[in-house]
């Protein structure tokens, strides 16, 4: 009996390492950006980052769709490289960022669509609202071994939304027609991932 047990055991012992196959991933600040793009006066385009923010991710090479990810942005950090029209953005009119500090993304489904393209369905929370988004990804779930023995992955990732899903309403009437800043906000996340200890 004693025997039995012993093998079954070990049996389990051997069944947990094929089972469990998902690897946690950090973001790594040095070689990753959050930015965004927005038509400006209707006739150019402005873009800018929120230059801190730390994303974790879990992928399971094996079974994609078991992966997972999560991203926080500290609002405070967006940077359009005009100090006036920041501090404008991280104001009551903006993002008001002494109500609404971050930018949080979580995911509920991984789809992966063929080799190096997935889609990544999850909830984006902005100003307080909540918001179903798509993030459309390229990169590759296999690591790489970088030349101090680190393993990295990355990608990229891209989504476009509606500000003023979120509340972000204000603008500005052009006297020749249309508005001062558009609605649609281009969104596009460069990533490289260090593994987690």
């Amino acid at each position: 009996m004693r025997q039995t047990i012993v093998a079954a055991l070990a049996g389990v012992a051997l069944l947990v390492p094929s089972l469990s196959q998902a690897a946690t991933w950090k973001s790594d600040p040095k070689h990753a950006s959050v930015q965004f793009a927005v038509r400006h006066l209707m006739v150019a385009t402005v873009r800018g980052t929120f230059d801190k923010f730390d994303v974790t991710a879990t992928i399971d090479e094996n079974d994609i769709s078991q992966s997972s990810v999560e991203a926080t942005i500290e609002v405070a950090s967006v940077n359009t490289r005009n100090e006036k029209r920041d501090n404008h953005l991280r104001g009551a009119d903006f993002f008001d960022v002494a109500k609404h500090p971050t930018i949080t993304f979580k995911s509920k489904a991984v789809e992966k669509i063929q080799d190096h393209t997935y889609k990544v369905t999850g909830d984006l929370t902005l100003m307080g609202v909540t918001q179903e988004v798509v993030l459309n990804v390229s990169g590759s779930p296999k690591a790489i071994q970088d030349p101090w023995g680190n393993s990295r992955l990355g990608g990229a990732a891209t989504t476009t939304i509606n500000r003023t899903d979120y509340g972000l309403t204000h603008n500005t009437v052009l006297e020749s027609g249309g508005v001062a800043i558009g609605e649609e906000i281009t969104i596009t996340i460069d990533i490289e991932f260090v593994q987690a200890p």
